[in-house]
């Protein structure tokens, strides 16, 4: 029975403006639900007329909590709300878990064990209180060779924080290099930063939702007061929640048990981040008596698109057949999905631009309609090169062109160094990402190496390996630029022997082989420690060395690689209003919640999608769940092109289609040869 204050709201005819399983989901009875809202369903429309069912059972907005990943969907949704039925946004609690984790954490300050004043701080800030409090206590700490930077362990301590694991084990997985004596000397940071936190008066991030977990668990009457107050809790994007964020609705649902999370297990995708598909494919455990609604009628993409996805799912819902889900279409029929076996990249680039002009020019698509998906960013460099050269200007939407990347120009750099050794902007380069050498000292070190080298006739790099000149670097950069110098020594004398014609004669050595040596020395230890995505970086660069394996000499090489970085600049900038209509690439990862009219999709083989790594791991269940939210970005057009050969150390090797191809039946795709370019 509506309550006597309840405001009015204009009528609403859910079962007129919802189709039947949005219907049944928006006005299910109070109590523990579990809806599953398949891709493209009309989630957010069933979250939102959710809310506005409940204001119309007399439901108070400030009794209504609102979980979401983002304050744009937060917004949107209670935006949508306040249109539909009139109460102000401001009334209700809705945002992301660290807002509403804030909101609650200010207002009982105190007893979360912080000053009335607290302040948040941002991500860099974060790394600099970090850094500042370690080395106040080992001020050598991260001149240690093979030590981590500080972002890496911050990274570390942050998701052990969030998965509410020990921090021994999460470092001894993403640190397996380094020895038990040297991850010991880790493991006190977390504390250490914790300290420098509070006696600054300062939280990070995980301080909104670690606290407000705390805040709850050693307060009873803070509980109570949650508990009491949010009646009814909606959780957006439930299959992202990680074990914090988990714990934390538990604990607030506990009393009224009026929970309902709405999302997609076969869309977790973000593992890596913490994120648990088993909080909803355990929710019927934890919740006894729990509805489930699958809302399964699409109105993205066409049915063949659909059929072609609800098959790459039926090995996911093996273990759990009582969560499956069958997307139904809402729109008509349009053409089956599109496989394309290609004899390797290269040949797989040409297809989709050839492909992409039929597209264009003879069936009217803009350009941006089109999107490209891959699983990894190296899988379209082969892509961005033909591209460049066609002068088809192109987007990436999941970070900056394959030549543009740091690692890239730096393991490049080591080439140029070698083939000039007045490249001073390439040594610099490389100098600068030793400890504690800035422009200063690598313009007073290379000054007298070049003396030295013009002086003696002896390479550059010969001259900054002796002792002398390591001896003018900073004392914590003097073991990393012996291994720099030493790692340039060897590709120098492989490519050139030992300076001799004879020698130099004698050598076999290629660029790919000299890049190889710089992978295996310096750089690759230097990567390692210093990116948290260290292994899709590795990744990147392998494919670098294989794009370089048929050159054999260094010249030509070094001058196509500088036409890729600088030929048809706005073809790649995203932000360039005269490329308007232009193709989207990315990843997969950044096209979730997406959705475009033409997809292809590349590198649809197996050590490409799923990832070697992963197929190597046994950990295949998120790549599926990746290959299903790719597919259904599409909205009428599907391509997966499958490259059958890969270059990798520079050897060819055979690739097989991937396993989410090779189970689906043959009737869900259309094979198409390339020799049939118009088929």
């Amino acid at each position: 029975m509506p309550s006597s204050n309840a405001t009015a709201i204009p009528p609403i005819d859910f079962a007129r403006e919802l189709n039947e399983d949005q219907y049944r989901a928006v006005i299910t009875p109070p109590g523990p639900t579990l809806v599953l809202a398949g891709a493209g369903s009309g989630k957010t429309r069933t979250l939102t007329y959710r809310v506005a069912w409940l204001l119309t059972q007399g439901v108070r907005p400030h009794e209504i909590l609102l979980l979401t990943f983002t304050n744009k969907a937060a917004k949107e949704m209670l935006a949508r709300v306040e249109s539909l039925t009139g109460h102000p946004q401001n009334h209700f609690w809705g945002g992301t878990f660290h807002s509403i984790g804030l909101r609650l954490i200010r207002s009982n300050a105190v007893k979360a064990g912080l000053s009335q004043n607290f302040t948040i701080l941002d991500t860099g800030e974060a790394e600099s209180l970090f850094t500042q409090a370690v080395q106040r206590i080992s001020p050598a700490f991260f001149k240690s060779k093979g030590m981590p930077r500080p972002h890496s362990i911050l990274d570390a301590i942050s998701y052990a924080r969030n998965t509410l694991r020990p921090l021994d084990g999460v470092l001894a997985e993403r640190y397996y290099w380094l020895n038990d004596e040297q991850r010991a000397q880790i493991l006190p940071l977390a504390d250490v930063y914790k300290k420098a936190r509070r006696q600054n008066a300062t939280c990070d991030y995980d301080d909104l939702l670690e606290l407000w977990l705390q805040l709850l668990q050693n307060n009873p009457d803070v509980l109570a007061v949650c508990q009491q107050r949010f009646k009814h809790i909606l959780v957006d994007e439930y299959q992202d929640t990680n074990p914090l964020q988990g714990t934390l609705i538990e604990a607030l649902a506990a009393r009224h048990h009026q929970l309902m999370a709405v999302g997609d297990d076969a869309q977790c995708i973000y593992t890596w981040r913490g994120a648990n598909p088993e909080h909803i494919t355990q929710f019927p455990a934890r919740h006894p008596g729990a509805t489930i609604h699958k809302i399964e009628i699409n109105y993205r993409s066409t049915p063949q698109i659909l059929a072609f996805a609800n098959h790459i799912l039926e090995a996911h819902h093996h273990d759990n057949p009582s969560l499956a889900k069958t997307l139904r279409a809402s729109r008509a029929d349009g053409p089956l999905p599109r496989v394309i076996p290609t004899m390797n990249p290269d040949e797989q680039a040409r297809y989709i631009i050839h492909r992409i002009r039929e597209l264009h020019h003879d069936d009217g698509r803009a350009l941006s309609d089109i999107t490209i998906l891959y699983r990894a960013h190296y899988q379209a460099m082969e892509l961005q090169m033909e591209l460049t050269r066609n002068q088809i200007p192109y987007v990436i939407t999941s970070g900056i062109r394959f030549f543009d990347q740091a690692h890239i120009r730096d393991l490049i750099a080591h080439l140029r160094i070698i083939h000039n050794p007045n490249d001073t902007p390439a040594c610099a380069r490389l100098l600068t990402q030793l400890p504690k050498v800035g422009p200063k000292t690598v313009q007073r070190l290379l000054g007298r190496a070049l003396q030295e080298s013009g002086d003696t006739g002896r390479h550059l790099v010969e001259i900054l390996g002796t002792e002398k000149l390591i001896a003018t670097l900073p004392a914590p950069a003097r073991d990393s630029g012996r291994e720099l110098t030493r790692t340039l020594l060897q590709m120098l004398h492989a490519l050139h022997g030992d300076g001799t014609a004879a020698a130099a004669a004698a050598t076999h050595a290629t660029p790919a082989h000299a890049l190889q040596i710089a992978l295996n020395g310096w750089y690759g230890d230097h990567l390692r420690t210093q990116y948290d995505n260290w292994q899709d970086r590795r990744d990147d660069l392998n494919s670098l060395i294989a794009h370089a394996s048929p050159y054999t000499d260094i010249d030509e090489l070094l001058s196509q690689l500088s036409l890729l970085t600088t030929e048809s600049e706005p073809s790649a900038t995203a932000a360039n209003p005269g490329y308007q209509d232009a193709l989207r690439l990315t990843t997969v990862h950044q096209a979730k919640g997406l959705e475009y009219p033409v997809v292809f999709i590349i590198g649809c083989a197996e050590e490409l999608f799923p990832l070697k790594r992963a197929i190597e791991s046994g950990d295949i269940a998120e790549e599926r769940r990746l290959f299903y939210v790719a597919a259904t970005r599409a909205k009428d057009e599907l391509y997966c092109t499958v490259p059958k050969l890969s270059k990798s150390g520079g050897s060819m090797h055979l690739l097989e289609t991937t396993r989410f191809i090779g189970e689906l039946p043959p009737d869900t795709y259309k094979l198409v040869h390339v020799r049939n370019l118009r088929d």
